[in-house]
């Protein structure tokens, strides 16, 4: 945080995005999450939007200097590899120092290496913590095991799912890795369940949260209880279409303002869901704690022929002046669509039910109920909108 008035300035100096976007902002009096929470939220839709509009300026004016490499997500989305951030811009080494890799190892990556930068990520860190890493990236599985069995690394860091496919290769072929031991895994779903399959084939894996965007956001410990934040970045928890910020535990938008100088994204929305566990890790480390990836933070459904959006529902709260929990449940069947606006307050004020169905209309141009409920009644998922409709 005390590094935060200074990101900010230097955003509004060097990205002609964020001088746009940051006009009239006083970067000096950014010091709090408070004040950080009154500025707008950055999305991918804004960056895509920005590139394709101002190819002029290069990543659409986000970037603040050059660039060294500048790779591509799907979309395409446009994102650099930071100058000036030392040799390892993505900060990924600490997450792979937290799951046991050390100098002098060799690291199998089975990330891509082309197009996407995640293959390059991890390399960077590897480098950064003195490993050696082989760029398996992503298919030839028969090549990557041939690899493995030749060179015998100490570690993997690439997707859960093709480290589940070597291993599963290796049996078949009779082979063993006796020397892996350690993986970084991300990109994908790691539950518990496979973490300890990797276990039983003497693999201890470890998860990261990273983006392409960002870099590293949060890392597993051997603690294994959330993944702490990296701190190069802020991270705040908002609700769903609106940015609101929630309290610890309640789960919504993981948003990130990062302190990289050659991509300074401020109040940057994911689109994933995640919550705050409170307190510290076991393991000793003390910075804030993410639950995990607990899904995507971007719902909408279609309702008589109209898209109802997340912001919507936010948009109705706010001009009835409400902050509770709440969901918008679609049900029906056979073109009979109907809508239900469930909200958590402790006392309504006379005549609320009315006005959320005015805003609810309003907003929506659609029609619904709504349904007043105690506190703690809807499920803490971060779910805004929820279809109930039969699928077929």
């Amino acid at each position: 945080m005390a590094a935060l008035p200074a990101q900010i300035a230097h955003a509004q100096a060097s990205s002609p995005a964020y001088m746009a976007l940051l006009a009239g902002v006083d970067a000096a009096a950014v010091t709090s999450r408070e004040a950080l929470a009154a500025l707008p939220l950055t999305r991918k839709s804004s960056l895509a939007a920005a590139q394709a509009a101002r190819r002029a300026l290069r990543l659409g004016g986000y970037a603040a200097g050059a660039p060294r490499r500048i790779f591509q997500s799907p979309g395409p989305l446009y994102e650099p590899e930071p100058e000036h951030e030392g040799s390892d811009p993505w900060r990924i080494a600490r997450a792979l120092h937290a799951a046991g890799i050390r100098a002098g190892q060799l690291a199998h990556v089975g990330f891509s290496y082309h197009l996407t930068p995640a293959g390059a990520m991890m390399e960077a860190g590897l480098s950064a913590i003195g490993a050696a890493s082989f760029p398996g990236g992503v298919g030839n599985t028969e090549l990557q095991l041939q690899a493995l069995i030749d060179l015998q690394p100490e570690a993997y860091a690439g997707t859960p799912s093709l480290l589940r496919i070597l291993l599963e290769k290796a049996a078949e072929a009779g082979v063993t890795l006796p020397l892996l031991k350690r993986a970084l895994v991300s990109g994908e779903a790691c539950p518990p369940a496979l973490v300890a399959w990797f276990a039983e084939r003497g693999v201890d894996a470890y998860q990261c949260y990273a983006t392409a965007d960002l870099g590293l956001i949060a890392y597993q410990t051997r603690a294994r209880e959330g993944l702490v934040v990296d701190e190069g970045v802020i991270v705040e928890i908002v609700r769903p279409g609106s940015g609101d910020p929630l309290p610890d535990g309640e789960v919504g938008e993981v948003v990130v303002t990062t302190l990289s100088r050659g991509y300074p994204l401020i109040r940057f929305a994911t689109g994933d869901l995640s919550a705050v566990l409170p307190g510290a890790s076991p393991c000793g480390r003390t910075n804030q704690r993410l639950r995990g990836w607990l899904g995507r933070a971007d719902q909408s459904a279609k309702v008589r022929g109209m898209f109802v959006h997340a912001g919507q529902v936010a948009e109705v709260l706010a001009r009835c002046g409400q902050r509770g929990r709440a969901r918008l449940v679609v049900d029906g069947e056979l073109a009979n669509d109907s809508m239900c606006l469930q909200l958590e307050v402790a006392e309504p004020a006379p005549g609320l039910t009315e006005q959320l169905q005015a805003a609810l209309r309003d907003c929506t141009k659609l029609r619904g109920e709504v349904e007043l409920m105690a506190p703690g009644s809807l499920p803490n998922d971060g779910r805004v909108i929820e279809d109930r409709r039969p699928v077929g």
